[in-house]
């Protein structure tokens, strides 16, 4: 077990406790000696961790403390890095650079051991097929989204037909070889589903659509048979 992933687990520990608990139970719930116990507290108190106490009297950490470097165990890093990867390959070209800019952002507040597991993680994501990127830009779709706001688009189906649809975004869905538009259709009266590729003009309109998103998803799950993330 690395530092880092000590000190985060001390961090936990304390934090299940509301009242003072000794050094010797918490070295027994670490499974570190109680020299190395009292080492890492003051690691900690010297990081500015509000841990009170000393030894034969126990130890309690205020609530509300968080340590930025130490917020990720190493799984949590390693399923940061394969989830941006998997972004920076497979997402759109302005999510796949934010997912780029957001791990670098990370990696350059870990310690020093964390930033090099990081740096040198295993899980590699390997090639697709190749997607349709289709006319749009999918950036002004997470905008509609995210503002909930009326998307005017021409649509073409599969037999290439088309028409002009007034929508209601609320999702964007990934799939390995399309990209999925979720949205509430005022033609249709309902969900419908839309592949970015097969739109192919988009406007984005002032009007803010009259539901709110995370209502819309959870009718639209419900109306799948989806049920909601854990």
């Amino acid at each position: 077990m690395s530092r880092s992933q000590r000190l985060l687990d001390l961090v936990q520990v304390l934090r299940r406790h509301r009242r003072p608990v000794s050094g010797r139970r918490l070295a027994e719930e670490t499974g570190i000696s109680i020299r190395t116990l009292y080492r890492d507290i003051a690691t900690l108190q010297g990081q500015g961790a509000p841990i009170e106490g000393e030894p034969g009297l126990g130890y309690v950490l205020h609530p509300g403390f968080m340590l930025p470097p130490l917020m990720f165990t190493e799984d949590e890093i390693e399923a940061l890095v394969l989830g941006s990867r998997w972004v920076a390959d497979r997402a759109d070209e302005r999510l796949g650079a934010a997912a780029r800019d957001a791990m670098a952002k990370i990696a350059a507040v870990l310690p020093a051991d964390l930033r090099e597991r990081a740096e040198a993680s295993a899980l590699l994501v390997g090639p697709g097929a190749a997607i349709s990127e289709g006319r749009i830009d999918l950036g002004l779709i997470r905008k509609a989204i995210r503002s909930e706001r009326k998307l005017a688009i021409l649509y073409r189906n599969g037999k290439e037909a088309r028409s002009e649809r007034v929508i209601w975004p609320f999702a964007l869905s990934f799939f390995e070889h399309v990209r999925i538009v979720v949205a509430w259709c005022e033609l249709r009266q309902g969900f419908r589903h839309f592949r970015a590729d097969r739109i192919a003009e988009l406007t984005a309109l002032e009007m803010r659509y009259p539901r709110r998103r995370l209502a819309l998803l959870k009718e639209w799950r419900e109306s799948e048979g989806i049920p909601p993330p854990e």
